[in-house]
């Protein structure tokens, strides 16, 4: 009779130890792959929420807000966009009357149609002992637009910027990006690093 073929325990205990070196070199290379991956969707993250805001003010014909508030998970910024309906009493200033998570906003006559602010949270980022997000300038977490669309320049501070990049210390496992705006109130992303003649470079 044939001699049945299979593994001895000396075979066994070599693929064992091809397959833990595997994986001690895999595992760390799929987390570092996965925290680039995470951190390259931040800039879209933040692009989306600036771009909401201005979108819901023109949708309804009333002013609106991106405000950034810490998300305690991972020292990241979660996003809100609120929505509020100028009037001669209430101009929408930063006290202004406006919509939150629970509540609608309430325009003269039709009650705020049911709009409740957009929420969203930065959990699913990496946290800030990987990467860096710093708005500003001098630190504005929020930004106004008017019904038009455009960056309420009436209320300051205000944010006009949000620069993502590895902390320091950390691996730099992705480029440094960043989210401008313009008064115009569109956002767009950009790379801080570029050269001059870079047209992705952001601008000074």
């Amino acid at each position: 009779m044939r001699r049945m073929s299979g593994f001895t325990l000396v075979e066994a205990l070599i693929a064992l130890a091809v397959f833990a070196i595997l994986l001690a070199i895999g595992v760390p290379r799929m987390a570092d792959w996965l925290a680039a991956s995470r951190a390259a969707s931040a800039t879209r993250f933040y692009a989306e929420g600036l771009a909401l805001a201005r979108a819901k003010a023109l949708a309804h014909n009333g002013a609106s807000r991106l405000v950034l508030t810490p998300n305690t998970s991972n020292g990241q910024y979660d996003w809100q966009v609120d929505l509020c309906f100028p009037t001669p009493e209430d101009p929408c200033t930063a006290s202004g009357d406006w919509s939150s998570v629970e509540d609608a906003v309430k325009p003269e006559e039709d009650g705020g149609e049911g709009y409740t602010s957009v929420a969203r949270s930065a959990a699913t980022l990496p946290s800030s002992e990987r990467m860096t997000v710093s708005p500003g300038p001098d630190g504005a977490t929020a930004v106004y637009f008017t019904p038009l669309g455009w960056v309420d320049t009436r209320i300051e501070p205000r944010m006009m910027r949000i620069d993502l990049e590895p902390t320091a210390g950390a691996p730099a496992l992705f480029p440094a990006s960043s989210v401008v705006l313009t008064l115009a109130g569109v956002a767009a992303t950009c790379d801080p690093e570029a050269a001059d003649d870079d047209s992705r470079r952001c601008p000074q």
